[in-house]
């Protein structure tokens, strides 16, 4: 094997861990909330504005149906409303209601303590560091998607 096809396998298999990891970690804090890892995940792309299904999808890296059957849950459990789009008859806007903006509050202290140990773990700077490569490797990603 080439370093280049090894060089991939090990960020693929550093990143699904990472995922897993990741999500662990999410369950944790969503759960005192009455949430899941995947609702936090949906309803916290929209706390800021109101994105129709498939913007959600494209910003979280996640399927539209996948989203889908997430913000139908949502709205029937009444932390999330469907509103119509006016750049878009047919795909609805999602947005929080305000029990889901309460459920995403008692998310917080939770998320702020982990955010505290996780970067005290590796320092600020490191912390830095992980996230830029993180995002250029994204950023990689997405231009040869483009490609293909």
């Amino acid at each position: 094997m080439s370093e280049s096809a090894e060089l991939l396998s090990g960020m693929a298999l550093r990143a699904f861990r990472l995922n897993g990891q990741f999500l662990h970690v999410a369950e944790g804090l969503a759960r005192p909330s009455g949430m899941t890892a995947a609702w936090w995940q949906v309803l916290g792309a929209v706390l800021r504005e109101p994105l129709p299904v498939a913007g959600i999808a494209r910003v979280m890296g996640m399927t539209r149906q996948g989203v889908q059957r997430i913000a139908d849950l949502l709205v029937e459990r009444g932390l999330a409303e469907y509103r119509p789009n006016p750049a878009h008859r047919r795909a609805k806007l999602l947005s929080p209601t305000q029990a889901g903006r309460e459920a995403i509050a008692k998310i917080v202290p939770g998320h702020q303590e982990f955010a505290d140990r996780l970067v005290g773990e590796l320092g600020v700077e490191d912390a830095r560091q992980c996230l830029e490569a993180l995002r250029r490797l994204s950023a990689a990603l997405d231009r040869l998607a483009e490609e293909s």
